[in-house]
């Protein structure tokens, strides 16, 4: 029997302040692209720099391992650390995903995506795990049963997501353009909380636009914030096309800052990084 795959959780995906997100967010930014082990000692020190403690940190490590991503190994008195094939694969699809995020989102045709699946209000598991991968790919729900993206390109993902709860008996989708009745923008405010969106990218640029770390430390530091921040927008921004966005849109704003501070850290951080793990 095949082995259910790993999938990060909302909760972790939306890099929420904890031992665990955070030792997630090192592993793909740093443990991953470096394809080599890491001691324990490391990823203590430099959680222990972003305010976790020494034994949140090793629970970290010890619950990531249970769940497949992680595996040990002992030299001496000392154990380092690799990431498994399908922690691995875990990861870099999530790399691709955050990455992508930063990039401008193509030109709309004016097609939306429709789907329309009714779970039971009893069954509220199962609704929120619909909920979770249906928003992870973008979509938003202006009415119950109803969920739509300005895109036809996650109708694969979509599908897959269906079926794989055994949803697909009583769910339909199709394309098509917005009509006559009603207001297309009053249906992107039903669907989406622009606002709430917002007001996260505001914070994140306030954080960052002013940012100038100084020291090898402070660098990597910052650069593990910065991801660990970043990591939360493909979660709550569905990178609506620009005519369906307030004007000035902020949130163009703070991805043309995670792309400059991202490049402006990235070899300092890398190599400091390298430097700690040898």
């Amino acid at each position: 029997m095949t082995a259910p795959r790993p999938t990060l959780s909302r909760r972790h995906a939306l890099g929420e302040t904890s031992a665990r997100s955070l030792l997630l967010t090192l592993l793909g930014e740093f443990v991953l692209p470096q394809d080599g082990p890491v001691w324990t000692s490391t990823i203590v020190e430099v959680l222990d720099s972003l305010h976790v403690e020494e034994k949140s940190a090793r629970q970290a490590l010890a619950r990531t391992a249970a769940d497949g991503w992680l595996t040990s190994e002992r030299v001496g008195r000392s154990v380092r650390w690799s990431l498994t094939p399908p922690g691995r694969r875990l990861l870099t699809e999530g790399a691709e995903r955050i990455y992508a995020f930063g990039t401008p989102a193509p030109r709309w045709d004016g097609v939306w995506l429709i789907l329309y699946v009714s779970v039971p209000e009893s069954k509220r598991r199962l609704r929120h795990k619909l909920r979770t991968k249906l928003t992870w790919a973008g979509f938003g729900s202006p009415g119950p049963g109803m969920w739509i993206s300005p895109s036809s390109a996650p109708e694969a993902e979509v599908r897959a997501v269906i079926e794989g709860l055994g949803l697909d008996a009583g769910a339909m989708s199709f394309t098509a353009r917005f009509a006559g009745v009603g207001s297309e923008q009053a249906m992107v405010r039903r669907a989406w909380d622009l606002d709430a969106v917002a007001a996260r990218y505001d914070d994140f640029v306030d954080a960052f636009a002013d940012l100038r770390p100084a020291s090898p430390d402070a660098v990597m530091l910052a650069q593990t914030r910065l991801v660990h921040e970043w990591r939360r927008f493909p979660f709550l921004d569905p990178r609506l096309p620009a005519e369906l966005l307030p004007s000035a849109w902020v949130g163009d704003r703070a991805r043309e800052l995670f792309a400059v501070r991202h490049a402006e850290w990235a070899d300092g951080a890398q190599r400091r990084w390298r430097e700690l793990a040898a």
